[in-house]
């Protein structure tokens, strides 16, 4: 595992764990790290991280929207 040392200005209100959690949200919505690479990292339970990501803007559901967009074409292509 890498290590990262991040200088904060004092006047940024946040504890370590929230900026960790902060990173760990990011690089969720990247795609950089899976739910359960980005869950341990932030040091939670999958489902503990799935809840605290709407309160950080994250979406629990990364699809891809042209992933979704072929995935209805191709049920509408083979709907009977």
């Amino acid at each position: 595992m890498k290590t990262l040392v991040i200088n904060l200005p004092e006047t940024v209100d946040m504890t370590a764990k929230e900026a960790v959690m902060v990173l760990a949200a990011q690089l969720y919505e990247m795609g950089k790290l899976s739910l359960g690479q980005a869950a341990e990292f932030a040091g939670y339970s999958k489902r503990t991280f799935m809840e605290l990501l709407g309160s950080y803007g994250v979406s629990v559901f990364n699809y891809p929207v042209d992933d979704l967009d072929n995935d209805i074409l191709n049920a509408k292509n083979n709907h009977i």
